[in-house]
């Protein structure tokens, strides 16, 4: 695994860049930054989905600390689904990701008091090129009409998911379009959510991730209209 991981992407695209504030729901950003991970470790064949459970088949570190942290914790534990990993996993993941990005330099943790007694942080960025980019890869899925790479498929897959259109800049007819062109994406790659254990039709792993996602940000915000 190398450059910067889904969870980061997904979460800078999910945060304002001048205020540091999240612009989503927390609980379906912590969900999604937590399918991220599991999603970064079946597509690096660290993780594969069997018997019911997502269990670790290779222990080899990738080198991300955030994924590493979560391969070892796979490996160690009872196995579990899809859906009871991506909850487990939310809790305080937000947090660990925030400082990976404040000790790489992409963001900075600015700490702040609100009604003179309760501490609140803000992670405005510092650097906009990791954002950029990843702005510009999803921007060149949307609009080419070629089909992404893999790592771009999946993110695409978690903005559809977690109903983030409006992170990328558009709204109206323009989101609607985006929302359609994302779904045919994460088809496309197999990562729907729409699973077949047939691996020469889908990734089991993933797809699965994706459908324990999508059920998940349901139960939080409402089934989308």
């Amino acid at each position: 695994m190398t450059g910067v991981a889904l969870a980061e992407e997904l979460l800078l695209l999910a945060y304002d860049d001048e205020t540091g504030k999240a612009t989503m729901p927390r609980i379906s950003l912590d969900l999604g930054m937590a399918a991220a991970v599991l999603i970064e470790l079946a597509l690096a064949g660290r993780i594969a989905y069997a018997d019911g459970n997502l269990t670790a088949v290779d222990p080899t570190p990738t080198g991300e600390a955030v994924a590493d942290g979560v391969l070892a914790r796979i490996a160690e534990d009872t196995p579990h689904t899809p859906s009871s990993w991506v909850q487990r996993l939310r809790h305080g993941l937000r947090d660990r990701i925030l400082g990976d990005l404040c000790s790489q330099g992409v963001v900075r943790d600015v700490e702040e008091t609100e009604l003179g007694f309760i501490h609140v942080h803000r992670y405005p960025v510092l650097d906009a090129t990791v954002e950029a980019d990843t702005r510009h890869r999803l921007a060149e899925a949307l609009t080419s009409g070629v089909a992404p790479d893999e790592r771009t498929a999946a993110l695409a897959t978690l903005v559809a998911v977690l109903r983030m259109e409006s992170a990328l800049g558009v709204s109206g007819e323009a989101a609607e379009t985006a929302r359609h062109r994302l779904a045919e994406i994460a088809t496309g790659a197999g990562f729907s959510g729409e699973v077949s254990l047939d691996d020469s039709v889908v990734r089991p792993s993933v797809g699965l991730v994706v459908a324990a996602l999508a059920q998940a940000v349901d139960a939080a915000l409402g089934p989308r209209r």
